[in-house]
């Protein structure tokens, strides 16, 4: 079996949280039906719902559950966006830090060419970290033309954890809501969504071990939002038969996540590895965030000399395996956009890797990554030279 270093990308479901899916599965009911089976669904629905609002630090009427993380932050970003344009037309602007995830940038351009949004990006410094300085430039600049402010918890690809209270106490100080992609911080780290005030944040099930193709929205009980999906009024701004035993699935990955906080054992082997890395290889370079500002299950690297996809097939073929960056962008000969916001230059962006930890993550697959590593990188470099 292949040593699995993406959790990122998703993360293996525990038996536990398999065996609360399958039996779930097994229930025939619409959760709004009113006859007995419908309720005996909608019973399990909501067991679901409120433990993923136990997990985030928010009431179950402020879950709304989504087909995955991507549905999830559309439905904030513009609805949020829309909701805003509704009150005041005059608010079309969007600050948006850069290195966000695909869905983010895909959605907030979505609203620049379709809707006459203005885009105003802020850069970050050089462990991605959102400059306040500049988000607060950006913010006063904008004025009362500021729609929405959307941001990530901690970047998807570098780990690096953001300031997010002192952003939403920014925006909010000028009336403008905000929403935080927290895909990639939960189960990483807690998550009080209250605690912060956030407006709207994303989550997804399937990275933190609960199955692919449910997420949520914590939406606030103040926030005005205007729906993404029409067709039954299930949920407070999304339409839909909602998957009771996707949402049992993942109320049982978000309770497990929460109760194994916080995470050393993997910040452990994490630094482990990244010693072992740095002093093996030759032009490694550790990217992203040090101690508690980067996520714990996080190692980004990049290579000199070495092309990161090359380097990814090779450590394939040994059964290592680990990204290049996001998921998302799979397949897409593009060089990685964090790392250029970061002011990383393009030849030693081309040799990034991301290798990412979880929960079932051992000793022993650390030793068979250090020991694989150094081969791989010098067969990438031998074969761009």
């Amino acid at each position: 079996m292949a040593v699995y270093l993406d959790h990122a990308a998703t993360s293996p479901m525990p038996e536990e949280v398999l065996a609360a899916y399958t039996d779930a599965l097994r229930l025939v009911g619409n959760p709004s039906s009113i006859h007995g089976p419908g309720q005996a669904a909608r019973e399990l629905l909501e067991s679901g719902r409120e433990a993923v609002a136990r997990s985030l630090g928010v009431d179950p009427v402020e879950v709304v559950l989504t087909g995955g993380g991507t549905e999830s932050v559309n439905l904030g970003v513009k609805g949020l966006y829309w909701a805003a344009r509704a009150a005041d037309p005059a608010r079309r602007r969007i600050v948006v830090p850069l290195g966000e995830h695909k869905a983010t940038i895909d959605a907030v351009e979505w609203l620049e060419r379709h809707e006459g949004a203005a885009v105003d990006w802020v850069p970050l410094d050089a462990a991605g970290r959102i400059r306040l300085d500049a988000f607060a430039g950006a913010l006063a600049e904008g004025g009362d033309e500021v729609a929405l402010v959307t941001a990530l918890w901690a970047n998807n690809e570098v780990g690096t954890v953001q300031p997010v209270a002192e952003l939403v106490e920014l925006a909010h100080a000028r009336g403008v809501p905000v929403h935080l992609d927290a895909i990639a911080a939960y189960g990483q780290l807690p998550i009080d969504v209250h605690a912060v005030g956030a407006d709207a944040v994303s989550v997804s099930a399937h990275k933190i071990g609960g199955p692919v193709g449910i997420g949520a929205l914590a939406l606030a009980r103040t926030a005005k939002l205007e729906a993404l999906l029409h067709g039954g009024d299930q949920q407070r701004g999304r339409s839909g038969t909602q998957d009771a035993a996707g949402a049992v699935a993942f109320g049982a990955a978000a309770a497990r996540a929460v109760a194994a906080l916080p995470l050393s054992r993997v910040a452990a082997l994490r630094d482990r590895l990244v010693a072992g890395v740095l002093a093996s290889v030759d032009g490694a370079v550790l990217r992203g965030g040090a101690g508690p500002e980067r996520l714990p299950g996080n190692a980004h690297f990049t290579f000199a000399g070495v092309d990161g996809d090359a380097l990814l097939y090779l450590l394939d073929a040994s059964g290592i395996a680990v990204s290049t960056g996001s998921a998302c962008q799979a397949g897409v000969a593009e060089l990685p956009h964090v790392l250029l916001a970061m002011g990383v230059p393009e030849s030693e962006a081309r040799g990034a890797l991301r290798v990412t930890l979880g929960h079932d993550t051992t000793d022993a697959d650390v030793d068979a990554f250090l020991a694989a590593l150094p081969a791989a990188v010098a067969r990438a470099r031998a074969a761009a030279s």
